[in-house]
């Protein structure tokens, strides 16, 4: 079997068909209107996802209040927003019906802008300030998570992804770094209750065997009672927690995991390999096999990272360009089992149409994601966010925000 036929075969997700293996990662941006509802703009950029013919799509990081929020122009998913999010969905559908769609559901705790919303956390990190949640909030919060859940349903989506990754919420509560005297603190059967739970309330409230449900999840986080870390207080890789997460969550139903690594706010080159270290990217592919052995066969393991691989044009070392390139690396790693599909994200900005392009033969036509990052500074910037290598309204997006507030250099750490 060569990459083509590897990528473009398809495969069963519980219930659904998956046209092939590519899957367009959730890439929160900020082009909402002031109701956390898609705009024109939103539109236009997962029109062209549809039209590229990915297997599956995720909807960014959609918020589940507009009291916590990392973005002030982010996507919300509460009863307001039920007849756009339907419209939305419908409209998408129409343009391509085998490309699945999942809403990534999430509460941005820590994360959370004190510009423009409540900072709260269940343990600050040092440095970070913010409002401890009490159990009574959190009931609510799990509340809105069943509500938007419905929600996602009611909108016609395929199914959900509940994060537990890149330091938002449901990742602070998992870290052994939450080792508050609490409900959902402290020992690791407290701190994986929380998603236990969620999950079987979610399960219960949509009740539906055909809707998808998974989780984003950082395998290792790379920081100090980090999740997938041996303590509180060690950066030392332990999968025990994240291995048990897992088993757990698909004993409660979870078809599918998408595997990834890092919190951004803090370790954001284990999230996405930069270009002047690409070869962190391979620590995923690592993540993925974890995930991949210890589950079972009919769960999908969805790999992250592979946009730093290009067209071979990486700076990777010991490794031959036709070999270390995106479209090669990911069919190898599927065939070598380590991983069912691949997602894709910075490159999802550069080339949405990347599935089809591939297959119709056009692999000369793709555009390849420098990894230039700047993407990355837009979403710090809270502006829209694009390709500003391929798409000129992003670079001119980008270009008047650095007139105006000056230039940003991107920390990777």
């Amino acid at each position: 079997m060569d990459a083509k036929q590897i990528l473009l075969s398809p495969i069963k997700i519980g219930t659904r068909e998956c046209q092939n293996r590519f899957f367009m990662q959730a890439m929160e941006c900020t082009d909402a209107d002031a109701d956390g509802n898609p705009t024109d703009l939103t539109y236009t950029r997962y029109e062209k996802l549809f039209k590229g013919e990915a297997g599956m799509v995720s909807l960014e990081a959609i918020s589940i209040t507009d009291r916590s929020r990392a973005r002030l122009n982010q996507l919300m998913i509460m009863p307001k927003n039920l007849k756009p999010l339907t419209t939305f969905v419908k409209r998408l559908k129409e343009i391509n019906p085998k490309t699945l769609f999942i809403f990534q559901l999430t509460h941005s705790g820590e994360l959370s802008n004190p510009e423009f919303s409540r900072r709260v956390s269940v343990k600050p990190l040092p440095t970070y300030v913010s409002d401890i949640l009490t159990e009574e909030e959190l009931d609510q919060i799990f509340e809105d998570f069943v509500l938007a859940s419905k929600i996602a349903h009611d909108a016609g989506a395929d199914g959900i992804d509940m994060k537990l990754c890149h330091g938002y919420l449901g990742s602070q509560i998992l870290r052994p770094y939450n080792d508050r005297k609490w409900k959902y603190g402290g020992p690791w059967e407290k701190r994986r209750q929380f998603a236990f739970d969620l999950y079987e309330r979610i399960q219960k409230a949509v009740n539906d065997r055909n809707f998808l449900i998974g989780s984003k999840i950082s395998v290792w986080e790379g920081f100090p009672g980090g999740f997938g870390t041996a303590g509180p207080d060690t950066p030392v890789i332990d999968y025990t927690e994240p291995i048990d997460l897992v088993k757990g969550l698909e004993e409660r139903g979870a078809q599918y995991f998408i595997q990834s690594a890092g919190s951004p706010s803090i370790t954001v080159s284990l999230t996405q390999a930069d270009r002047s270290a690409p070869y962190f990217a391979y620590l995923h592919q690592t993540f993925a096999k974890v995930l991949r052995d210890n589950l079972k066969p009919e769960t999908v393991v969805i790999g992250s990272n592979y946009s730093i691989f290009r067209d071979g044009r990486n700076r990777l070392c010991a490794v031959t360009p036709e070999d270390s390139c995106l479209l090669n690396y990911g069919a190898k790693n599927i065939a070598m089992g380590f991983t069912d599909m691949i997602g894709l994200g910075r490159q999802s900005f550069a080339d949405p149409l990347l599935p089809l392009k591939y297959r119709e033969g056009r692999e000369k036509e793709i555009n390849w994601c420098t990894a230039c990052d700047d993407c990355l500074e837009l979403l710090i910037r809270q502006q829209p966010i694009g390709c500003c290598v391929y798409n000129k309204f992003y670079r001119d997006i980008l270009r008047r925000t650095r007139e105006e507030k000056g230039s940003l250099k991107v920390k990777h750490t």
